[in-house]
Formats: C-alpha cells, sequence, structure tokens
C-alpha cells in the first residue's frame, strides 16, 4: 500500500504543469524583473501552454498570442505588416518587433514601454529610418520619422502631451494598412475623420467645405488635410517652414493645385493665381511681407465654399466685410469690382488696357529714338575725335540751389528705382541680397515712401526757388521747346551721318536738355499722382471705383519703366558717355561745365554770358 501511494504522488507530481521556479531551473529568466512587465502576474504556461510537464520536447510548439489577444492578431493579419509576413518577407514588423521581448512588455502607459506615446517614434523609426530596409523593400517616403520629429506633433509628444498625435493615433496599430487601400486611417477619403478624432471642430467645418464636399462626392482631386498642412512634418501656421504659414500658403499650397495647368483644364480655376501673383498683395508676399493678404485672408482657411454661397466670405453680399476687415470703408467699391484682375486679359479694365497699349507703344519708339541717336552721335564723335580743347577751363552751370534740388533728385531717383523693382522681381537675386537684411520687406516699403516725398518736396522746391528767383526763372522761358528744336534734332542727325559738316549749335539749353527736363516733369506728375492714389489705397477705395486703382498701378509700372530707361539711355549718356563730356560733366557736383564743351555747342550764349557778366558768369 506505501508504495502504490508513493507511485501514485509520483504520477500526480509529473502530470502537474511546471511552475516559474521549475522554469527558471533551465531559463535564464529574472522572476522579479518579469513580475513588473505586463504579463508578469501570468504563469509560463499561460503563454508556453504546449508545455504540460517536465522535462519538455526540444522544440515546444510556438506561443500563439491570439489565444489572449485575438482581436489584435486578427487585425495585425490584415495590416501591410501582417500581409507582408505571410508573403515571406522575413523582416517584416511582428509583435515582439514593436512590443518588445515577450519576458519584457511593458504596458502602453508605462513611460518605459516601446508602445508608449514617447517612444513610439523610436520604435517605428528602427524600420522606417533605415535607409537599407527603405531601400530593400523600394518604401518611397523619405525619412517620415524624422519629419515627425519635428513636426508640432511630434515636439508636442517629446514635452510629454499625452493629447498629441503620435504614429499609431494616425496610422493605426494592430489594424496599419497601406494608404492605397479604402479602410486605411490614412487613405485620403479618410484623413479628414482621422485628424478629426482630435480636430473635431474643425473636421466639421472642413466637411461641409467646397473641398469637404468634393472629396466626400469621390474628387482626386480636392485636398484633404494633409494636402494642405503636409504628412508627418505638419509645422504650426506661425512657422515659417510650414506650408499654411502667411509667406507660403498662396504659393506653395493653394497655388498648387489652383495654378496647375491640368486642373485648371479640368475645373476652370481661370489664372486666378496668377493674377494674385502679380498683384500688390501677392507681391509683397513674395518679397517676404506678412501683412499682405493671401488666399486664406480672403477665402477663409478650412471654411471655404464657392463665392455663390450666401455664407462664402467672397459672396458679394460679404465681400465689404471681408476686405473692411484691412481697407476699411472700401469693401463696398472692391464687390463691385473684378478683385482677381490679370493685365492682358478680358478681366482687364478698359483704362488698364489703354494704358498698357499706349505705354508699349511709346517706350520702344521712345528708347529707340534715344538709342538710335545716342549711338550716331557716339559713332560720329568718335570717328571725328574731340572737336574742342582741353583747357580744363571751368563755365557756371548749376547755382547751388540747382544742384541741391539735382541731388534731391539723385537720391530719391535711386532709391524708388531699387525699391520699387524689388517689388516687381521679388524673387531676383539682387533683390534676395536685399531680402537678407529686410526679410519682410517693410523697410523696402518705407524706403519707397521716403524717397517718393523727397522726390516731389524736391520738385516743389525747384519751382517755388523759380517763383522766387527772377534771375533763375529764365530758365524756363530758355526751356520752351521750339520749331528750332525740331531742326536741330533733324540736323544733328544729318550730321552724325556725315551729310552735312556744320554742327549744329544750340543756346542756354539745346533739345536734349528740353527733351529730358519736360519729359522729367510729366513723369513726375504721373508717378506722384498715381503713387499717393496707391499710397492712400483706403482713401481711394472709399471714393473711387477699383479701376481707378488698377490704372493708377499700370501707369505707375509703366511710367517707371519709361523714366529708368530714359535715365540710363538719355542723361547717363549726355552726363557720362559722350565723348565730349567723358568721364563726366560735374557740373551736378562743382556747378561747373566744361568752358570748352561750351564753346563748342553753345557759342553764341557764350558770348552773350562772358559780354554780359565777364569773367562772373551767369549761373544757371
Amino acid at each position: 500500500m506505501r508504495l502504490l501511494l508513493a507511485g501514485l504522488l509520483s504520477a500526480f507530481l509529473a502530470a502537474a504543469p511546471p511552475s516559474a521556479n521549475d522554469c527558471v531551473a533551465c531559463h535564464d529568466i529574472d522572476l522579479a524583473k518579469f513580475a513588473t512587465t505586463k504579463h508578469g502576474s501570468m504563469g509560463c504556461t499561460d503563454c508556453h501552454s504546449s508545455i504540460t510537464r517536465l522535462p519538455h520536447a526540444d522544440k515546444p510548439a510556438p506561443v500563439n498570442c491570439a489565444d489572449c489577444h485575438a482581436d489584435q492578431v486578427k487585425a495585425y493579419k490584415k495590416s501591410v505588416h501582417g500581409v507582408a509576413k505571410q508573403n515571406g518577407m522575413t523582416d517584416a514588423a511582428t509583435c515582439a518587433s514593436c512590443h518588445g521581448p515577450a519576458h519584457a512588455i511593458l504596458g502602453a502607459s508605462d513611460p518605459a514601454s516601446k508602445v508608449a506615446k514617447k517612444n513610439l517614434a523610436d520604435t517605428c523609426g528602427s524600420c522606417h529610418s533605415n535607409p537599407d530596409f527603405l531601400s530593400k523593400h523600394q518604401i518611397p517616403f523619405v525619412k517620415p520619422v524624422e519629419a515627425y520629429r519635428l513636426s508640432v506633433h511630434g515636439r508636442e509628444v517629446a514635452k510629454g502631451n499625452a493629447a498629441a498625435a503620435s504614429c499609431s493615433d494616425c496610422h493605426g496599430s494592430h489594424d496599419i494598412l497601406a494608404s492605397r487601400d479604402p479602410q486605411a486611417k490614412v487613405n485620403r477619403a479618410n484623413v479628414a475623420d482621422t485628424c478629426g478624432v482630435c480636430h473635431s471642430d474643425i473636421q466639421a467645418i472642413y466637411a461641409d467645405s467646397v473641398h469637404g464636399l468634393a472629396l466626400k462626392r469621390g474628387s482626386k482631386d480636392s485636398p484633404t488635410c494633409t494636402g494642405c498642412h503636409g504628412e508627418h512634418e505638419i509645422l504650426a501656421p506661425s512657422e515659417p517652414g510650414s506650408l499654411v504659414n502667411s509667406a507660403r500658403v498662396s504659393t506653395s499650397t493653394c497655388g498648387r493645385c489652383h495654378g496647375d495647368e491640368r486642373l485648371n483644364t479640368r475645373y476652370g480655376f481661370g489664372d486666378k493665381v496668377p493674377a494674385y501673383q502679380d498683384s500688390f498683395h501677392g507681391l509683397s508676399v513674395r518679397g517676404g511681407g506678412k501683412s499682405a493678404a493671401n488666399c486664406a485672408s480672403c477665402h477663409g482657411v478650412h471654411n471655404i465654399l464657392p463665392s455663390a454661397d450666401s455664407r462664402s466670405t467672397v459672396n458679394p453680399a460679404n465681400l465689404a466685410q471681408t476686405c473692411g476687415k484691412c481697407h476699411p470703408g472700401a469693401g463696398a467699391k472692391l464687390a463691385a469690382a473684378p478683385i482677381h484682375v490679370r493685365t492682358a486679359t478680358m478681366t482687364e479694365h478698359v483704362s488698364v488696357r489703354w494704358i498698357r497699349l499706349a505705354y508699349l507703344a511709346l517706350i520702344p519708339l521712345t528708347i529707340g529714338f534715344m538709342l538710335l541717336h545716342n549711338f550716331l552721335d557716339w559713332l560720329a564723335k568718335l570717328r571725328r575725335g574731340p572737336h574742342h580743347g582741353a583747357t580744363h577751363e571751368g563755365f557756371p552751370r548749376m547755382n547751388l540751389t540747382f544742384r541741391i534740388t539735382h541731388g534731391m533728385v539723385i537720391v530719391s531717383f535711386i532709391s524708388l528705382v531699387v525699391t520699387g523693382f524689388a517689388l516687381k522681381f521679388p524673387e531676383s537675386a539682387w533683390v534676395k541680397l536685399f531680402q537678407s537684411f529686410d526679410p519682410t520687406s517693410s523697410l523696402r516699403g518705407v524706403v519707397h515712401r521716403i524717397a517718393a516725398v523727397v522726390m516731389m518736396a524736391g520738385t516743389v522746391f525747384h519751382f517755388v526757388h523759380l517763383a522766387l528767383s527772377k534771375r533763375d526763372r529764365i530758365i524756363l522761358v530758355e526751356l520752351l521747346p521750339s520749331w528750332q528744336d525740331a531742326k536741330d534734332i533733324f540736323n544733328m542727325l544729318r550730321f552724325n551721318l556725315g551729310l552735312i559738316k556744320e554742327r549744329p549749335t544750340f543756346g542756354m539749353f539745346g533739345y536734349p536738355e528740353k527733351m529730358e527736363y519736360w519729359a522729367f516733369m510729366w513723369g513726375t506728375v504721373v508717378m506722384a499722382v498715381t503713387g499717393i492714389l496707391l499710397w492712400a489705397e483706403n482713401w481711394s477705395l472709399r471714393h473711387f471705383p477699383k479701376w481707378v486703382l488698377d490704372a493708377a498701378t499700370a501707369a505707375h509700372w509703366y511710367e517707371a519703366i519709361l523714366a529708368t530707361l530714359s535715365i540710363l539711355v538719355w542723361h547717363w549718356y549726355l552726363v557720362i558717355f559722350d565723348p565730349d563730356v567723358y568721364p563726366m560733366d560735374l557740373a551736378w557736383l562743382n556747378g561747373k561745365a566744361s568752358a570748352d564743351h561750351m564753346r563748342e555747342t553753345r557759342p553764341e550764349y557764350y558770348r552773350r554770358t562772358i559780354e554780359k557778366h565777364g569773367t562772373e558768369h551767369h549761373d544757371a
């Protein structure tokens, strides 16, 4: 009996499941550390269920996580990782790849867990930041984890914000699917709902917008959250690198679709993007301006609606309020006129068209004449050689008052040209150099307006001086055009072509100075009037139709081109490159012109002046 009982006891003990203490006799497992893990309360055979006695087979059956985690395993098998594993991809992610070694798995709420929110980027990055892994499996997304870490979400997670999005919040955890899968959380049709888990108020607004409704209808072109904000490197709108930053939203985001030729052909967007780019708002933004209106300023952000919708911010009934945010009281005028107007299209006003056509004829004719005239003159003088001696005797030509006025014009004109063309060509290399010192272009605008005031003040000062000085007022009479000027132009061309032998001579002023003086006065008036209208745009829009400002913009631009080219081609030749005065006529600096040149070109005026004043020459 005693032997029988002993046998039965031995058989019972052999059939009993092995305990953890039994297992550690052979397996190097720290039971105390294991007890702190997610599975620490479980026995070894809870997972290794095929082991029922000791000693056990050399190769026990694999652990089946589905025994406890059936839903998760089922989801994993359908996921991009599970399918890859089933298709023979040996390095596809498994449970252990994400959760860690079986005996060290920690709960997601544990800060040390591999799937804790703060560590998830590192866990996913073990594969998705590995260049060899990405290359081997031809995964097209470049550095998604690194981009995420730089994003507003990644930085918030790194700071410990448990509400910020991590990889699994957007892609899922066990049920990660390829973005092309209609069920994927990051499929373009589902992105708004995915983002809406955290941004529910914005998602509701977007769903009712023109973009959201188009997406719901199945449009593959309508933007989603990631289409505007980016995918992994989502930045706050205030950050310069953000796709929705005020400086980039019109060009990098809205313009990417609305300026696309193929999408324009499909949906008929029109030329609103290039029209905006060429407008003052667009040029200012392209130049780094932060305060000028962009697409979102007028059309809204997530609440973009068709202009026909009464709720739309660009509905005609709402334009006064929308535009009035920046232009108080001007909305009514803007609402009654086309907004996105592009030059040389049917949208431009008839006044703009005629101004453009007039200048497109005037500029080449004027500058063409100047180039031909100066080239013939230069060639003839080069061939004949200097016509006067080199005594270096000075003849007073500009008194101090005239030199001060001229100095104001020099400084202001150059400043206006540089700052004006910097606005029109913001991407040019020379403009980028200035933008390195003035990234927002705010200084450019200030300098331009100060220069305009100096230019106008110099012109007013000039006429006040003439009104007060009887002696100097004579220049107005001498500068009046006459029929003789036309003869002089004709004869000078004949002389330079070698058709006549006698060179035309002039009085106090010849036709070159007369043409330049009155062209300058005309240009100053045009630039001043149009510039003031544009500077005081809110006042202008309250009192004039929008086409007046469009016309002012066109006239200001074309007149600037004409004036700049005239100075470069005509004035600089007269005072610098003319062989008779080269290297420079210094009258603007010391008030004296070359007496030799004056005797050569203005003999009668020179003789009268000497006879009348002797050695005390008359200052002009």
